[in-house]
Parts: C-alpha cells; structure tokens; sequence
C-alpha cells in the first residue's frame, strides 16, 4: 500500500516530469536543451547559500522554498554569467556552458563542505540536492515543486502558439510582429523554473536528461507538435513517478538516477518503434 505522504510526492514527481517534457520539447527544437545543464550546476551554490542564511537567522535551514528561491538566483546569475561569455562572439556557447557549469559547482561544492560542518545547516540535507531523493521530500515540498510544474504547463499552453513560430521559423515569427526576444526569455526562465523545481527530487546532475529524454524519445516518434508536446509530457510522468516509486522503496537508490533510467526505458522503445 502507498501512504498518504508518498502518493503526494508521486503526484509531485508526475508533474514535474510532465512540466519537463513538455518544456524540453520546445527547448530541444530551439536548441536550448545544454542550457539545462548550466542552470542546474549553477544553482548549487544558491542552494548553500540559502541554507546557511536560514540557518544563521534561526529559521528552518531545511525549508524548501528559501532553498528553491536561493537556487533560482543563483541559477539567474549563471546565465547572466554565461552570456556575458558569449556576448563577444569568441567563446562558443558549448565552451562558456562548460566554464559556468564547472566553476558554479566547485564554487557550491566548496560551500556544501562549509556547511556539512555546521550542525544547523548539516541537518537540511543538501547532498539530495546533487542526485534528487524523493524520499526526503514531505508533503509541503511535494506539493510546491508540483505547483511550479503545473504552473509551467499552463505558461506553455498559453503561449503555444508563438512559441511554436519560434522554434520553427524565427524570420517568419519577427515578421509577425511576434516579440521574439521576450519569448526567448520565457523559454529561459520556464526552463530555469523547471530546473529549480526539480533539485529536490531529481537532483541538479540529473535535472538535464529529464527535459531531454522524453522530448526526444518523442521527437523520434512523431510528425507534428502538439503530439510531440502531449507524448514527452506522458513520458515524462511516467517516469518520473516510476523512478520517484523506486526511490521511496529502495533508500539507496537516489531519485535522479531512478527517474533518468526509467526514462531511458521509453526512449529505447521509441528508437525500436521508429524502426519499425
């Protein structure tokens, strides 16, 4: 029998696996996937930072909407990082992801030992952080990274359309009048948003492949978008339930890897299904 508490971060883990694919699918076909990868690295040392300020002024250093709102500045400060790299033209952008990735996450690392020797701060947690634990997640926590995902969900919905345009013609969405700018901002921080929210459960190694799994493995197996959108989003939950399920039942097992192989499982299928 599954319990209250664990269907609730099932439910939570389902929404955001679905806020994942659903997002990764416009930021596969945008060419923003990588991106992933840099704001989850980046976002460790606002996790830290947040822990240890709560921790200081007496408060819950495990609480997780401080520790989410830390990640997400810290996250904001590596793309704005990242940018500033690629703003002259002479480093690539796969080459200034891996400058940012790599020096945020030291500079987090260095901060996670720094914490692990306060008893406060050591008590919230924060190497779940690095591979997910679902385990570890209450209810509350549960419940407010599903809301950021459900919330992501309907930005896309609303904006289907011209993020649509976007991705498949940027000349033709500028000669619409359509702002092209803003809409890549919104792309941005919906994949921000779905990163941060995912920390806790997937883990920010691992946040990366759940935007890019399941919008691939649905990439291979259809012809239009809005069934690509509708099935990345259906692998998506399924694998991030089934990997939150596996984790809450086995305790060695961290989510991130669990959610990551689980997913893996539907883009085989899909290359088997293309095939064929």
């Amino acid at each position: 029998m599954i319990g209250h508490n664990t269907l609730i971060v099932l439910l939570g883990c389902a929404a955001l696996g679905a806020a994942s694919g659903v997002v990764g699918a416009f930021a596969l076909l945008r060419g923003r996937a990588l991106l992933a990868d840099a704001i989850g690295h980046a976002a460790l040392p606002g996790v830290v930072a947040a822990s240890l300020l709560m921790a200081a002024l007496g408060g819950p250093a495990r609480s997780l909407a401080p520790l989410l709102l830390g990640a997400a500045l810290s996250a904001w400060l590596g793309l704005l990082a990242l940018r500033a790299l690629t703003a002259s033209g002479r480093i690539r952008q796969d080459a200034a992801i891996g400058v940012v990735l790599s020096a945020f996450y030291a500079l987090g690392t260095v901060g996670l030992s720094i914490a692990q020797a306060m008893p406060e701060a050591a008590q919230a947690g924060l190497s779940h952080f690095i591979l997910g634990q679902a385990a570890t997640m209450t209810e509350g926590d549960a419940m407010l990274a599903g809301g950021l995902a459900l919330g992501c969900i309907a930005v896309i919905a609303a904006l289907f359309q011209p993020l649509r345009a976007l991705c498949f013609d940027e000349a033709f969405a500028r000669s619409q009048g359509l702002p092209v700018r803003l809409l890549d901002l919104a792309l941005l921080a919906l994949l921000l948003a779905v990163c941060v929210a995912g920390l806790p459960a997937v883990g920010l190694l691992l946040v990366v492949a759940l935007l890019i799994v399941p919008a691939a493995a649905a990439r291979l197996v259809t012809r239009g978008l809005p069934a690509m959108v509708v099935l990345a989003g259906t692998l998506g939950a399924a694998a991030g339930a089934s990997g939150a399920l596996i984790s809450t039942r086995f305790d060695h097992i961290p989510t991130g890897a669990a959610v990551v192989l689980a997913g893996l499982l539907g883009f085989g299928a899909a290359l088997v299904f293309q095939r064929r």
